[in-house]
């Protein structure tokens, strides 16, 4: 690890974070506490479509660029090295005097330091496993996971407290906006719930088989709730799966409400905001959920350890395969099956129901 520059007369800073919603999200913290080290910085995030939705309204930032980088899952992404010329000539135009690169523990922040070398930014920050000359001019060993392994928020957290940027508050950033919240209260309002029971989101969707409960179970769960503890459920989705909501509510025994498709992110958000308890698998929409602090369970396939609900109140129900945790495939290649089905119905209401029970209680205090 190299020794560090001084960071505080940055002026015009790059964020790169290439990763999707989730993975943006648990980076805010990190991106808060550079705002407040630098509050007269321009800071930049350059991010992934999906990365873009989690910071359109994000007050700590100024500017976003979106590009979605080769060394980074996109299934449609084709070969084209123009477009990345392209963007090593982007950031170079854009005059950026420092750059930092948030990066998981099994991304190499190399590829994304190549750019920022190539565009001649000054002060280039990441992780790196091994020691990368001249394509960082400041970095942290990365220690994970082989010593320990830190939460994501953690880990960006401590990458900027690296050079000098430390911030009490820790909590996912997410802004609602305000057409959002008035659009969201009006579509929510058209359900006619009743605001006196229990209101749980469900979002039954997740991109990766291997951490999506099975749709089946979901049927067990949503009727479990409403049946046995007199809840209301309400799913929620995106638009490509509206279509599993309708196979889910198709199936059950009791009434259930749907809003799957009809959401934008700020609409979920403030959806969930209204909600009593939020139940899904390990996908960005449970870190959205806990941006706007709604207690939460989670359906977690422990292919990576790093990315439960951070700062809420929640039930993680974590069940491995052992010759599958943290192999952070999302795809088995050796056919085991989907490591959530191991977690019962019964448990997943029972967790609900002491979670609820919990919060309630603590709030009476």
């Amino acid at each position: 690890m190299g020794s560090f520059q001084n960071w505080s007369g940055v002026k015009n800073l790059l964020c790169l974070r290439l990763d999707s919603l989730g993975d943006v999200l648990m980076t805010t913290p990190a991106i808060h506490a550079l705002r407040q080290g630098l509050p007269e910085a321009k800071i930049t995030l350059l991010t992934s479509p999906g990365g873009q939705e989690a910071v359109k309204s994000n007050r700590d930032l100024d500017e976003i660029l979106v590009y979605q980088a080769p060394w980074v899952k996109w299934p449609n992404l084709k070969e084209n090295s123009q477009r990345e010329i392209e963007m090593v000539w982007e950031i170079k135009r854009r005059g950026f005097d420092a750059a930092i690169i948030f990066t998981t523990f099994s991304q190499s922040s190399l590829p994304a330091a190549m750019f920022c070398y190539l565009a001649g930014v000054p002060k280039r920050l990441g992780y790196c496993h091994e020691n990368p000359y001249l394509l960082l001019t400041d970095w942290v060993y990365d220690k994970e996971p082989k010593n320990f392994i830190l939460h994501e928020t953690q880990r960006q957290l401590n990458l900027v407290s690296s050079v000098g940027f430390e911030t009490k508050e820790v909590s996912l950033v997410f802004d609602i906006p305000k057409e959002s919240r008035l659009s969201a209260s009006q579509k929510l309002n058209q359900l006619k719930l009743d605001q006196k029971k229990v209101i749980c989101l469900i979002h039954p969707g997740c991109s990766e088989p291997v951490r999506t409960y099975p749709w089946e179970k979901y049927v067990q769960v949503a009727d479990g709730l409403i049946k046995n503890l007199g809840w209301q459920v309400v799913f929620v989705s995106g638009e490509k799966e509206t279509g599993l909501v309708r196979k889910i509510q198709t199936r059950m025994k009791k009434r259930s409400y749907s809003l799957a498709g009809r959401l934008s992110l700020g609409e979920l958000a403030y959806v969930m905001g209204r909600a009593d308890i939020y139940l899904g698998n390990n996908t960005g929409p449970t870190h959205l959920a806990a941006a706007v602090k709604t207690p939460t369970v989670v359906l977690y396939g422990m292919t990576n350890p790093q990315h439960t609900p951070w700062g809420v109140s929640g039930r993680t129900l974590i069940y491995d395969i052992p010759s599958c945790k943290w192999c952070q495939r999302g795809n088995c290649f050796l056919n085991h099956p989907a490591v959530p089905q191991a977690v019962t119905p019964e448990e997943v209401i029972r967790a609900a129901e002491e979670l609820n029970y919990w919060v309630k209680t603590t709030k009476t205090l």
